[in-house]
């Protein structure tokens, strides 16, 4: 019994020598952040051995006052030297099995460390952490409205904030769609800052590009060399820039689309270059309508109105908007202008104003000077009333300088019609 009892504690002690070699082994293996791990491993050892050994001693000298045998004490100290020799290995096989330890980069797992695993993807979890999962609203695959992609496009972001109404764009699926696929910084960034170079002002980019938002599939150089195509042609850059706000389609058309148009206007309106220059400054829309419109008005000037190639020159030179307007309201106007007002083709050509003015207008203030008896037209006589005066005064003027009423005379009459 009492061999037992001083046995156990040199047993337990062997089992904790071991335990901490092994951590001396491993902290020496493992460097950086499991240094600290097995320091408190063997620091724990180190606590634990001490507490045994003192257990173990006085256990030791209490048996040897009770039991004073030498044989027992030669057959314990066989026993423990057995014992560690057993569990103790020599120095030569303590440098071999370090050196045999893998490293921690390359073979030994962290399964060893006990360490918690990772969350598997399909691991289920509770009610109260699915709702604290927040998920952003998945895109629609097809959609009748850019709105639904603004919070999920930058492109589109920074559009609004320049100004871009997108609900007029989403009315093209072909464009809206290029859009969506443009790049920002790649795409739209270096043709917003050759706009901004060419003179449109800030607050002037989003209406712009709310028109003309195919100018971002047009290539870079190409707006470079059309716009140096104009400059060639004496316009100056006030000039291009001013017809770019008033046509802004003008810089997607090509340079030979370009140089044909101004070689039209210039043979068919018998124009000088500086006339047809000054022509298309000041309506660039020349250069990017159809042209249909304009052949067809010349026709009506020569075969049905009667004028001269000298007059309709000097008209259109005066307004350019006459080569484009509405035929049928071009007939009208002439038709009661010239046979029912009784002005002559001579007078009709230096105020040309006329054929832009709605004859709804003509009509009631030369029927209101007809009642007071003040309607003439003849330069020649007194009391003339210049067709200019007629048709661009207001109401107020008209009446107190031209009709020399009262307005509320003129809205009297109006009743009457």
């Amino acid at each position: 019994m009492a061999l037992l009892a001083q046995w156990i504690p040199r047993r337990f002690n062997s089992i904790k020598l071991n335990s901490f070699i092994t951590a001396t082994q491993l902290r020496n293996c493992f460097p950086g952040p499991g240094k600290t791990l097995f320091h408190e491993i063997s620091a724990q050892s180190q606590m634990s051995d001490n507490c045994f050994l003192q257990w173990g001693f006085k256990t030791y000298r209490t048996s040897s006052i009770w039991n004073n045998s030498s044989q027992s004490t030669i057959s314990i100290t066989q026993e423990i030297n057995s014992a560690q020799s057993t569990m103790l290995p020599s120095t030569n096989e303590q440098s071999l099995k370090t050196q045999t330890i893998p490293s921690f980069d390359s073979e030994l797992s962290l399964e060893g460390l006990d360490d918690v695993p990772p969350l598997s993807p399909l691991q289920p979890i509770s009610e109260e952490e699915a709702v604290q999962i927040i998920a952003d609203p998945p895109l629609p695959p097809v959609s009748v409205t850019l709105r639904d992609y603004v919070d999920h496009s930058e492109t589109l972001q920074k559009l609004v904030l320049l100004g871009v109404d997108l609900s007029k764009i989403e009315k093209h699926p072909d464009a809206a769609n290029c859009l969506l696929r443009m790049d920002f910084e790649k795409d739209i960034k270096q043709i917003l800052l050759f706009l901004i170079d060419l003179g449109i002002e800030h607050n002037q980019l989003g209406p712009f590009l709310t028109k003309n938002y195919a100018i971002f599939s047009e290539d870079l150089e190409n707006l470079k060399t059309r716009v140096a195509y104009l400059q060639s042609k004496n316009f100056s850059k006030a000039d291009v820039t001013q017809m770019v706000k008033n046509a802004p389609f003008l810089l997607n058309f090509s340079v030979e689309r370009l140089d044909n148009r101004l070689g039209f206007f210039q043979k068919e309106l018998e124009l000088s270059v500086k006339k047809t220059r000054d022509l298309v400054v000041r309506l660039p829309r020349l250069l990017t309508g159809s042209l249909e419109p304009v052949k067809e008005n010349m026709k009506v000037y020569r075969l049905e109105l009667g004028f001269k190639r000298n007059e309709i020159q000097y008209m259109i030179t005066k307004l350019p908007k006459m080569l484009t307007t509405n035929k049928r309201k071009l007939t009208e106007t002439f038709d009661y202008v010239h046979n029912v007002m009784s002005i002559p083709h001579h007078v009709i050509v230096r105020f040309p104003q006329v054929f832009n003015t709605r004859l709804f207008k003509v009509k009631e203030r030369h029927m209101f000077l007809t009642y007071l008896g003040r309607a003439q037209y003849d330069p020649a006589k007194p009391n003339y009333i210049s067709l200019d005066k007629l048709v661009s005064m207001p109401d107020k003027i008209f009446c107190e300088e031209i009709a020399k009423a009262s307005v509320q005379d003129f809205e009297k009459f109006l009743k009457t019609l």
